[in-house]
C-alpha cells in the first residue's frame, strides 16, 4: 500500500514540476535589481508585474503592438537618484515569445542614429533612453524625471539587469543571413505578422539595402515548411496578376522565380526555395537585386 502511495506521489511530482519551473522563469520582476539598480539609484516604490490583461494600463496605445510577438509578462520599476530625486528613470523588462520576437520589439523602437552600446545581444542608446534585448527579453530604460540620468547611468543599470537575465546573448540565427555589405544593419526588423502588409506573407524579416546609390528593400518570408512557402508564393503571384499583366514566373529545379510590378512597391523580384521566400521591392536594377537575393539565399543555406 505504501509503495503504491509513493509511486502516486512521484507521478504527481513529475507532472507538476515542469509547471513550477516555468512559473519561476516567467517572473521577470526578479531581474529588476532591488533595492537599487546601482549605487545611489534606489528603487522608487515597488516592482509591478503586468500580464496580457493589464499591459494596457502601463502602455496605453502601444500594448497591441506586443501581442503578435508573443508577449507574456512585463516587470516594471522606477529608480531615482538618492541625491537628486528629480533625476529618475523607468525600467521595463518584457518577456516575449522567443529570441526573434524580442529582437522584433527592440528593432521596432531602435533608431538608426542611436549609439551602439555593449549590453545583451545588441543595444542602442539615445540621450533619454537605452534599449537592448537578450534571449527572450526586451529591456527598455527611459528617463522619467525632469533631469536626464545620462548615458553612464543607463548603461550601468542595463548591465546590472543583463546579469540577472538568461546568459544567452546570441542574436537570432535568421539575422546572420543579412550580414551583407549592401544591407544597412540598423534597418533590420522582424515583422511578426503580415509582412509588406500582405496576409499571405505571415511573418519575416525586412531590411534596407543600397545598390549603386539606389535604395531598395529586401525581405525574407519565414514559413514552417516548403509547402507553406510555395502556397504563399503562389498567392502573391495570383494577387499581382489582378493588377499586372506582365508577371514573369520561371522554375529551376527546387527554386521558383517571379518578376513583376507590385501596385504598392513598384518592381519586385521574388524567389522561393524550401521554407523561405526571398525578395526585393522598389527595384530599378533588376540584375543587381537578383544578385543580392542570391547572396541572401546562399547565406541562409549555409553555403
Amino acid at each position: 500500500m505504501q509503495k503504491a502511495y509513493r509511486i502516486t506521489l512521484m507521478i504527481i511530482w513529475l507532472l507538476y514540476a515542469p509547471i513550477a519551473v516555468s512559473a519561476v522563469e516567467t517572473d521577470v520582476t526578479k531581474a529588476l535589481p532591488d533595492p537599487a539598480c546601482i549605487e545611489d539609484w534606489p528603487m522608487d516604490g515597488k516592482v509591478v508585474l503586468f500580464d496580457k490583461d493589464t499591459l494596457f494600463d502601463h502602455i496605453n496605445g502601444e500594448s497591441e503592438l506586443y501581442f503578435p510577438y508573443g508577449f507574456e509578462a512585463l516587470g516594471f520599476a522606477r529608480y531615482a537618484n538618492r541625491n537628486n530625486p528629480k533625476s529618475a528613470f523607468d525600467a521595463d523588462i518584457y518577456k516575449m515569445g522567443s529570441l526573434l520576437d524580442a529582437f522584433g520589439m527592440y528593432a521596432n523602437y531602435r533608431r538608426k542614429d542611436d549609439v551602439d552600446v555593449n549590453v545583451g545581444a545588441e543595444g542602442t542608446a539615445s540621450p533619454s533612453q537605452l534599449l537592448f534585448y537578450q534571449d527572450r527579453y526586451f529591456v527598455r530604460l527611459q528617463a522619467s524625471g525632469t533631469t536626464n540620468p545620462g548615458p553612464d547611468i543607463f548603461l550601468a543599470c542595463a548591465r546590472a539587469i543583463s546579469e540577472k537575465l538568461s546568459r544567452n546573448t546570441g542574436r537570432p540565427k535568421e539575422l546572420e543571413a543579412f550580414i551583407i555589405p549592401a544591407i544597412e544593419r540598423k534597418s533590420l526588423r522582424y515583422i511578426a505578422q503580415s509582412l509588406l502588409g500582405y496576409d499571405f506573407f505571415r511573418k519575416g524579416i525586412m531590411a534596407d539595402a543600397i545598390l549603386k546609390d539606389e535604395k531598395i528593400q529586401v525581405f525574407l518570408v519565414l514559413e514552417d515548411s516548403g509547402e507553406a512557402a510555395r502556397k504563399a508564393f503562389d498567392q502573391y503571384g495570383e494577387y499581382l496578376k489582378t493588377s499586372e499583366k506582365n508577371v514573369q514566373i520561371a522554375q529551376m529545379q527546387q527554386r521558383i522565380f517571379l518578376k513583376a510590378r507590385d501596385p504598392l512597391y513598384g518592381n519586385v523580384v521574388v524567389e522561393q526555395e524550401g521554407r523561405y521566400i526571398f525578395g526585393a521591392v522598389r527595384v530599378k536594377d533588376t540584375s543587381g537585386a537578383q544578385q543580392l537575393i542570391e547572396k541572401l539565399r546562399k547565406r541562409i543555406a549555409g553555403e
